[in-house]
């Protein structure tokens, strides 16, 4: 057996050939004939594999000079002899102690047949598998930097991007930073790079962020599925003075939140309703979105937008009568301020000379620096008096901010700041002057210190504070994404309330106010019980005369707050409008107080007869009854406040399987958009992506930017794989992404 052992070592190509030749000739014992049937078996099963070519490339070797090297592979062996002889074994001598020798070499590419590892195909296939992860990782170097560039809205290419430039470009730099930290990224990127596919051109990149809008716009229609939606579209001019229209769809999805998602930007050639609603519609068509689900509009108050019989909305009611318009309640709002401002003479008096204040004081640099300068001399004064107190976000230095018509909130953050500011400004106005350097500016400055230091300019400037301090409370909880229309009703309705104690009990508190702020700051103060005397040229519409008192309290406080609460009324009539009141009948305030199974059933009736067949309103009446008896029984839907919170409760408790048509119909109500804000804030981000260094952006390069900045949220879900298997598949790559491609 020991023979036969050796001889199966031996392991050359024609070994098989050579043994067999020589049993035809000689006897062999039985241990060499089973060596040999051994060898024949391996060898026979080598050709059953069908890899005999495989086995002749891995044990084809050229004879060397050694004496007798020939006997095992070509003129065969005969020396039986000296098989036996210790030492001088023939067998000993042809294996060898070289580990390089013929004998093992042989071995172990016989060694290497057996393993399956190293077949020529599992080679091939090995090396190929390894050229797709270093594609794929090549390409998800540029995904991520890709991202990056979008999530943070800074520019993808540089002014030159040539190899021998300082800076390529925020894309291309950020590749270069990362391949400086990771030597396995190094290896596969820029210079390195296949010159033909090294996936960093503009096109690569804009490519990328298309599949990623893609994505992020699939999955908004994914959440919308089958539900009702709304539109809130609006429009503003880019950088490059082209119209450009934001359209964001509002619904709620399946755990009952109300969702805003900007959902596309479109450039449009017109402002006419037709044209509006003719790319609203191709937007919406693309995406399988149906107008006939289209259960509200928000839009501001633009004639093409709310106009009742040629503009937006009533384009679309015409195709879709559910389509319920809601004029934007921040616009509102912000109406509502704007036209007080300029009703009451004091009022517009006081926004006009302050907007002369904040023109003087920040048209210099030098002004504004003296103004830091005195704000951080004066808090470090309090503060070592210990009037002001200190922590984090205290005490920031700020600058003057201008009211606008256009900008929400803008109004009472102008007048906070000039609260802040008061003595800083009254100290700069003062160096101007008495050294300003010329004497326009002097006299200006000496005209601006004279109203800021009156007493009508303080009086307004307190009022206004608490008066637009009620409104921004307002302003703020409209502008929420999550915002319902019956909730946001409520807020107008408690702003209201608050105005009209304002004006029943607020004088003496103001007068007070007013009295010790200008105590404090040495300004003179009328004398209350003095008889009023109109200005020059002016005469009163009453023959009485009145006293200072009088005049303050009634033409001046009086006079704007009536105004404001008219405005208010005139401009939020919730009492005339139906769909909303009997929507209210649905709140759960004060555990469902105002519930009305009446109401509620000519509401689905009335007002969504679409969205209900005519057995599945039978069956509303059951349900609300049913309901009636839940709500007061259940702790979960007591001490509710909004109607968004009831639908997420019905969600989490499975109630909403049980009040199929109840949680229909509130879904529906929470559809109505409640603000334009969130157009407002896409245009926000529109200025931040589109400079006036990238005012040449393209169109969809402009659109697929905006989704990825704003949607951040719904972007980082992704995983790069799935972007690269969706980059490989739009069209046949140059490099190869996946083992399919590879032959077997």
């Amino acid at each position: 057996m020991r023979y036969g052992e050796h001889i199966l070592s031996l392991g050359h190509t024609n070994l098989s050939f050579r043994l067999n030749q020589w049993l035809l000739t000689r006897r062999a014992d039985v241990s060499f004939s089973l060596g040999i049937n051994c060898f024949q078996i391996g060898w026979n099963f080598l050709q059953q594999r069908m890899l005999p070519f495989v086995f002749l490339a891995h044990f084809f070797s050229k004879p060397t000079d050694r004496f007798g090297s020939m006997a095992f592979t070509t003129s065969g062996f005969r020396s039986w002899k000296k098989v036996n002889d210790g030492k001088n074994c023939a067998f000993l001598n042809h294996i060898g102690k070289d580990p390089n020798s013929s004998h093992k070499v042989a071995m172990q590419c016989y060694h290497d047949l057996g393993n399956s590892l190293q077949h020529l195909d599992k080679i091939i296939e090995k090396q190929n598998s390894e050229q797709v992860a270093k594609n794929r990782l090549q390409l998800q170097v540029s995904i991520d930097a890709a991202k990056w560039c979008a999530f943070q809205a800074v520019a993808f290419r540089g002014h030159d991007e040539s190899l021998d430039s300082n800076n390529r470009g925020n894309f291309i730099e950020l590749i270069k930073h990362v391949s400086s930290y990771n030597e396995k990224v190094a290896a596969v990127v820029l210079d390195n790079a296949p010159r033909n596919a090294s996936y960093t051109s503009p096109t690569i990149q804009k490519e990328i962020l298309s599949i990623w809008s893609i994505k992020i716009q699939k999955h908004i229609r994914e959440e919308i599925s089958d539900s009702k939606f709304s539109i809130l579209v609006d429009e503003a001019q880019d950088r490059s003075k082209r119209e450009q229209m934001a359209i964001v769809l509002r619904f709620v999805d399946k755990q009952g939140y109300i969702r805003e998602r900007f959902f596309d930007i479109v450039h449009v050639h017109e402002t006419n309703s037709l044209t509006l609603k003719k790319e609203i519609c191709d937007v919406l068509s693309r995406h399988n979105l149906s107008v006939q689900n289209i259960r509200g509009q928000g839009y501001d108050g633009a004639s093409n937008m709310r106009g009742e019989w040629n503009g937006l909305q009533a384009l679309f009611i015409q195709e879709c009568p559910y389509a319920y318009y809601i004029h934007c309640f921040a616009h509102r709002l912000q109406l509502t301020l704007v036209a007080t401002s300029q009703e009451v003479i004091p009022v517009e008096q006081f926004f006009t000379n302050l907007s002369l204040l904040i023109n003087l004081v920040s048209s210099s640099c030098k002004r504004v620096d003296q103004l830091r300068v005195a704000r951080a001399a004066r808090i470090a004064e309090l503060i070592a008096i210990d009037e002001l107190e200190t922590g984090r976000g205290q005490n920031q230095m700020g600058t003057l901010k201008r009211p606008g018509t256009t900008r929400w909130g803008s109004h009472f953050s102008s007048i906070c700041s000039l609260f802040t500011e008061y003595e800083d400004i009254c100290s700069v106005l003062i160096d101007v002057i008495n050294y300003g350097n010329t004497s326009t500016q002097r006299s200006e400055a000496d005209r601006v210190y004279d109203f800021m230091t009156s007493f009508d300019f303080v009086l307004v400037m307190h009022m206004m504070r608490d008066i637009l301090g009620f409104a921004q409370v307002l302003s703020q909880a409209l502008q929420c994404k999550s915002q319902d229309i019956l909730n946001a009703l409520k807020l107008v309705s408690v702003t209201k309330d608050r105005l009209q104690s304002y004006r029943d009990n607020g004088w003496n508190e103001l007068f007070t106010n007013v009295k010790t702020f200008c105590d404090a700051r040495n300004i003179e103060m009328p004398d209350m019980n003095v008889i009023y005397k109109a200005g020059r040229g002016r005469i009163r519409k009453q023959n009485d005369p009145i006293t200072m008192e009088h005049h303050y309290r009634i033409d001046v406080f009086l006079a704007t707050v009536d105004s404001q609460i008219l405005e208010m009324k005139n401009r939020f009539k919730e009492d005339v409008i139906e769909l909303l009141i009997l929507s209210s009948a649905l709140h759960p305030k004060d555990n469902f107080q105002a519930f009305n199974i009446e109401q509620i059933c000519q509401l689905a009736d009335k007002f969504y007869s679409a969205d209900f067949t005519d057995q599945e309103k039978l069956h509303l009446r059951t349900q609300l009854e049913l309901f009636q008896i839940e709500f007061s029984c259940n702790s979960q839907l007591q001490n509710l406040s909004s109607l968004q919170e009831l639908c997420q409760v019905l969600a989490k408790t499975r109630k909403s399987m049980c009040y199929t048509l109840i949680d229909r119909l509130i879904r529906l109500i929470l559809t109505l958009p409640v603000s334009t804000a969130t157009t407002e804030r896409a245009f926000s981000a529109m200025k931040i992506i589109k400079t006036c260094l990238r005012s040449r952006m393209e169109e969809d390069f402009l659109a697929n930017s905006m989704i990825m900045y704003i949607e951040k949220e719904i972007a980082r879900t992704f995983d790069v794989n799935s972007i690269i298997d969706d980059f490989d598949k739009i069209k046949s790559r140059r490099a190869q992404f996946h083992m399919s491609h590879t032959v077997k």
